[in-house]
């Protein structure tokens, strides 16, 4: 298997840029009508898988019925995505019913890989599954009752058990939201809920003040667990999201050591500002290699987007610039 510091994609920052993470320059990588039937392809997911990678995409078809597709690519940049969605089979429960899925994370624990998604069962909760192939895909229980969303594991056990971080929400595009974690000793059932992360005070950093969530999978380094996320204010024109970063305590993870105070990104370029959503960058995969990162992040609820940075720039960033 290649070491990933060979394959990461990546692109040095452009001459002159100041900011601390920057967008591909032949963004986006994935086109709304990059399968036959897509209306639109964003929010999704990416994992190094044998010689290159792997992921799961949101693609909404041209009835915009939501689902998840598995895809591949040598380089994380050029992808041949599936053009049937996942079909799953039963894993730890027979109970696989969904009205509709989106917005997937994955991440490898252990000996296999799960994937985590906002599923449609009599309303928006977190679906969950795995897989060893991409493949062959095994359907478990919701983690939890409906309304939530935006369920994001962490890469290894907590003090033994798995942990994930979510939103409680509610039915429809939801006004308000915070970042919980909650615990499982067998992915299956999950307690104790605690609260991590809140949204902000508008005057101390309106582009987090309506609601947060978290993004990317997690990754260790020096300082703890650094997580993207996004946060989200209601304009005059409805919400804007963007993206940061926060750092969390490496045992005690629902422990928020630093938090960006400014964005890392927001929407700014054609396809951000422009699409079935205006106004969105929503991270949901971060390639890394210890040194560098890869964000993948939808644009505009209809595109796929890449940027990248310094780990340790953004961390120095997000504890020099941190609000608590």
């Amino acid at each position: 298997m290649k070491s990933l510091k060979d394959i990461l994609p990546w692109e040095e920052r452009p001459e002159g840029c100041k900011d601390v993470m920057w967008r591909y320059s032949k963004n986006p990588i994935i086109d709304r009508y990059h399968i036959p039937t897509s209306n639109s392809i964003f929010n999704s997911a990416v994992v190094p898988f044998e010689d290159g990678f792997a992921g799961v995409f949101r693609c909404d078809n041209k009835a915009v019925q939501m689902n998840i597709f598995a895809g591949f690519s040598k380089d994380g940049v050029n992808w041949e995505i599936n053009h049937e969605p996942i079909k799953f089979e039963a894993g730890n429960t027979e109970m696989i019913e969904s009205e509709y899925k989106y917005d997937p994370r994955v991440t490898w624990i252990e000996d296999r890989y799960w994937i985590t998604w906002c599923n449609g069962y009599h309303g928006p909760t977190i679906g969950i599954a795995y897989t060893f192939d991409f493949k062959k895909f095994y359907q478990c229980e919701n983690a939890f009752l409906p309304f939530n969303r935006n369920g994001v594991l962490f890469p290894e056990k907590i003090n033994g058990k798995y942990a994930m971080l979510s939103r409680p929400s509610d039915n429809g595009h939801t006004p308000f939201g915070d970042i919980y974690i909650s615990f499982s000793p067998d992915m299956k059932y999950w307690g104790e809920h605690r609260c991590v992360m809140k949204v902000t005070p508008f005057p101390e950093s309106a582009w987090q003040c309506t609601k947060i969530g978290a993004g990317s999978v997690p990754f260790l380094t020096d300082e703890g667990w650094l997580l993207f996320y996004h946060g989200v204010i209601t304009t005059c024109n409805g919400f804007r999201y963007s993206m940061g970063a926060a750092i969390l305590d490496k045992d005690n993870p629902e422990k928020v050591l630093y938090r960006t105070r400014p964005y890392l990104l927001a929407p700014n370029a054609p396809y951000e500002l422009q699409g079935d959503v205006p106004n969105v960058v929503f991270p949901c995969a971060a390639l890394q290699d210890g040194e560098r990162v890869a964000v993948y992040y939808g644009a505009a609820d209809t595109v796929v987007g890449m940027a990248f940075g310094y780990i340790k720039d953004i961390v120095e960033f997000t504890k020099n610039n941190s609000i608590l």
